[in-house]
């Protein structure tokens, strides 16, 4: 069982409630809901996008211009 808070510790109890207040905490992440998804999927496109150009880019030795 939890020992007593006494009057200092109820004191600083009630003073920190406001910190649990549902208003307060994670705002920016229930204003931007699918924010963190975005980042996630456009992160894969840049790897992929890096990947292909690596794999598939013409080199350039060759070159389809004639001189």
């Amino acid at each position: 069982m939890a020992k007593p808070l006494g009057p200092t510790g109820e004191f600083f109890k009630r003073r920190d409630e406001w910190r649990k207040h549902p208003m307060i905490g994670n705002q920016f992440r229930h204003a931007t809901p699918g924010l963190g998804i975005a980042i996630v999927a456009f992160g894969f496109y840049l790897v992929g996008e890096a990947a292909y150009n690596k794999f598939y880019a013409p080199s350039a030795t060759s070159s389809s211009h004639s001189h």
